[in-house]
């Protein structure tokens, strides 16, 4: 985990009249151990594994503080449940690629796109914030080989798949 990201929880938490507490350091670490998105049950596993006596409530409540902070993001993908983005500090205007048939998210960054967004956002009046951008696409593999290793995978690992609309 990032020592900035540490730092900042570690001030939030202050600032809250809050305390620092073993579970929510676990939690923390396991939000900050990978780059991937995942949902609070997909957490909840994850850190159910390395500190038994975590509850639900406390993933839950350590994942409002994490975006409260602004250390965590949600984001909707499209599978009509909440979605945590743990590196959009590093990559702020990243984006999302979203497979609809094995539920592979890609992320991307384009200079074009924060030109774009700053040109109309400009035109307009406005003044941008920030920018998501998701594309649901089709997978190529499974489209062209019939096939998919990241559908096999997900459905190996019980993962959520997404709803095809």
């Amino acid at each position: 985990m990032n020592g900035s990201v540490q730092a900042r929880l570690d001030e939030f938490i202050r600032h809250k009249g809050l305390r620092r507490t073993a579970q929510r350091e676990v939690i923390v670490k396991a939000v900050f151990s990978k780059d991937e998105h995942f949902s609070a049950e997909e957490l909840f596993e994850r850190v159910r594994m390395t500190c038994a006596n975590t509850s639900r409530a406390t993933v839950y409540r350590t994942l409002g503080l994490l975006v409260e902070a602004g250390l965590l993001r949600e984001i909707d993908l499209g599978d009509d449940q909440t979605t945590y983005d743990p590196n959009f500090l590093d990559k702020p205007t990243h984006n999302h690629l979203v497979c609809i048939d094995c539920g592979r998210v890609v992320e991307f960054e384009d200079a074009q796109l924060g030109e774009l967004t700053a040109c109309v956002t400009q035109r307009l009046g406005f003044k941008p914030i920030r920018q998501a951008l998701k594309i649901e696409a089709t997978c190529e593999q499974l489209r062209n080989h019939g096939r998919c290793p990241n559908l096999i995978a997900a459905r190996l690992s019980g993962k959520r798949l997404r709803k095809k609309r």
